[in-house]
């Protein structure tokens, strides 16, 4: 399938935060075929915190282009406490579920209001 990918991310608090991804297939390093998969990602303060943000993750069309995004709105990222937290993504096709990009956050608090 793909290789767990790792990429630290920077948010500002208050900002509208977008970031894309291109998966490949480790066997041919082509674009890994997301057809018929679900994506869903999260954020902590740790990894064993009950409470997270939920990312809005998405594989962008076409699925055959391996390209996914997530996002955070502005009411969402000025929710954030600033400092670091932990996030990763997980692709799903049926039972089979697979982390695809990890990482760490870290949320800066934004100035200007």
């Amino acid at each position: 399938m793909a290789a767990v990918y790792v990429s630290n991310l920077v948010i500002t608090s208050g900002s509208t935060f977008n970031q894309t991804f291109q998966l490949e297939a480790t066997s041919t390093n082509a674009p890994l075929d997301l057809t018929g998969y679900g994506i869903s990602s999260q954020m902590r303060k740790w990894a064993g915190s009950s409470s997270a943000t939920d990312f809005t993750a998405t594989i962008t069309s076409p699925a055959t282009s391996g390209t996914i995004e997530l996002g955070l709105t502005s009411s969402q990222t000025a929710d954030l406490k600033a400092g670091r937290q932990v996030y990763d993504v997980i692709i799903s096709k049926g039972a089979i579920k697979e982390t695809v990009v990890e990482g760490s956050v870290l949320v800066r608090e934004g100035v200007t209001r």
